[in-house]
């Protein structure tokens, strides 16, 4: 079993008929289905961005990031997918969380209130000191950028 991490989250709008808050489908995720929190349908044209509303906001423990993460399925049915993948929710961001969205499908997508647009994974940070020196220590691997792919 995975372990479990208690993090505060908060409803930034309240209503009669409230969104699920975001989460796991399936046994296994890794990642929590997070849903649109729109007062309208929302139309995105091909190649057009929006920003779209959660309705929560989040308190990540220090040492923590959110990840925000494509939906596989939508990125391959629509072409909806985020321009900044994986986004970072840091842990001393306490506004509503957005979904940075671009379609690059042909046709336009409509997102409805409710629609699961992204995906959040809570992950560990490890926070880095730099050790400046003149050189480092080579290994086996030559080159980048699809190296491996040339036999």
């Amino acid at each position: 079993m995975a372990a479990e991490l208690i993090v505060r989250i908060r409803r930034v709008r309240t209503g009669a008929d409230p969104l699920p808050l975001p989460q796991y489908m399936t046994p296994g995720a890794a990642g929590m289905d997070v849903y649109a929190d729109l007062g309208s349908p929302l139309i995105i044209p091909p190649l057009g961005r929006a920003l779209i509303p959660t309705g929560f906001a989040i308190a990540l423990p220090e040492g923590y990031e959110a990840q925000v993460r494509p939906r596989s399925g939508l990125a391959l049915r629509s072409g909806l997918t985020l321009l900044n993948s994986p986004g970072t929710i840091d842990a001393d961001y306490r506004e509503e969380v957005q979904i940075l969205v671009i379609n690059l499908g042909e046709q336009p997508i409509q997102i409805h209130r409710g629609d699961r647009i992204a995906q959040l994974v809570i992950a560990p940070v490890v926070r880095v000191q730099w050790q400046e020196v003149e050189q480092l220590e080579s290994t086996a691997r030559a080159g980048g950028f699809g190296h491996t792919d040339v036999v």
